[in-house]
């Protein structure tokens, strides 16, 4: 504390005792790469679960209107029963009438079934999406844990924790490779 206000304080380049370690820099350098991966995994992994949620709502969309399309036959189904059911002056023009709507059953039908297949294919595609999106979160694990046993070796000086990180950073890039192969 005798120093005089205002005097710099220089720390040391070399601790005092510190001895290099040989394998800082490949280490290092390890663990940008895993970094970089990290990173990769991330995006690969947020544009997924974006992607899933779209079709999710696409899917949804497609029920609802399956739903819309499922009333109105249901709507002019009745019409075409209570057209059959009732005696009128005109039969003619009743059952003409009648006619009509019966037709516009059948339309409403086949229109439920493509909208119906459509959401099905919605879906389906959602679940691609959604596993990969696991595989990809799941390399982004095991990537964030090869990062951090990397840097345990500049703390322990164990080639073994170096090893060790990248054996699980491999199986991370593995791991969210896989998501892009998945069909």
């Amino acid at each position: 504390m005798g120093e005089k206000a205002g005097e710099d304080f220089e720390l040391p380049e070399v601790p005092e005792g510190h001895q290099d370690y040989r394998y800082t820099l490949p280490v290092s350098l390890t663990i940008s790469i895993l970094a970089v991966l990290v990173a990769g995994a991330t995006l690969l992994g947020h544009r997924a679960h974006t992607e899933e949620l779209l079709l999710q709502s696409r899917a949804t969309d497609q029920w609802s209107y399956y739903q819309a399309k499922n009333i109105r036959f249901h709507e002019v189904q009745s019409i075409a029963d209570l057209l059959g059911a009732l005696a009128p002056a005109d039969k003619e023009k009743t059952a003409a009438l009648r006619e009509k709507y019966l037709k516009e059953t059948e339309r409403y039908e086949s229109d439920k079934e493509d909208i119906s297949e459509k959401a099905k294919e919605f879906e389906k595609e959602r679940d691609l999406i959604s596993r990969r999106a696991d595989r990809f979160d799941g390399g982004e694990a095991l990537l964030e844990v090869g990062l951090v046993i990397c840097s345990i070796t500049l703390l322990t000086r164990r080639r073994l924790f170096w090893v060790g990180g990248v054996s699980v950073g491999a199986l991370g890039v593995v791991t969210a490779l896989t998501g892009l192969f998945l069909h």
